[in-house]
C-alpha cells in the first residue's frame, strides 16, 4: 500500500532492521527468540499492506522529508520537546495495530530507541516505533 516498503527501503529502513529493533527490547514470553523474530517479521509485513497503518507511516516519510531533511537548521532539527506530532503519529500505528496496550509499548521503544530507531529523524523514529510496538504488543497479547 502507497509502496510504503519501498519508501522506507529507500530510507534504509529494512524490515530485517525493524525486526532486529523489535528485538533489541523483546521479552520473551514463552516463545524461542527466532520464532518471535518471525512472527515479528510477519506481522510487519501485514500491517504495513493495511491502508491505515501505511498512510500514517507514508505521512512521517513525507512530513521527515519536508520538515527535517529539507530544513536541516530548522527548530525542529534536534526533536524538540514542544513536537508532539511525530509521538502523535507513532501512538496512533501502534494503537492501530496493537489496541491501548501497544501504547505503553510504544513508549518504550522510543525512550530506548534500538537498532535502526536511533538513526532516525524525529518522524520516521516514532513512526516506525510504533509500527514495531504495535507488532510486538500483538505477539504478546498473542501468547497470554
Amino acid at each position: 500500500m502507497f509502496e510504503i516498503e519501498d519508501r522506507l527501503e529507500k530510507k534504509g529502513i529494512t524490515i530485517d532492521a525493524m525486526v532486529d529493533a523489535a528485538m533489541g527490547l523483546y521479552v520473551s514470553h514463552g516463545i524461542p527468540e527466532e520464532q518471535a523474530s518471525q512472527n515479528i517479521k510477519n506481522k510487519m509485513l501485514k500491517y504495513l499492506k493495511d491502508p491505515n497503518v501505511s498512510s500514517l507511516l507514508l505521512g512521517a516519510v513525507l512530513l521527515e522529508e519536508e520538515l527535517f531533511e529539507k530544513r536541516k537548521n530548522s527548530e525542529i532539527a534536534e526533536d524538540p520537546v514542544f513536537l508532539l506530532s511525530d509521538e502523535i503519529i507513532g501512538m496512533a500505528i501502534a494503537e492501530c495495530i496493537g489496541g491501548t496496550y501497544a501504547r505503553f509499548e510504544f513508549t518504550r521503544y522510543d525512550q530506548k530507541k534500538p537498532g535502526i530507531l536511533a538513526t532516525l529523524g524525529p518522524f520516521l523514529d516514532d513512526a516506525v516505533a510504533g509500527l514495531i510496538a504495535g507488532c510486538t504488543s500483538r505477539l504478546y497479547s498473542e501468547c497470554v
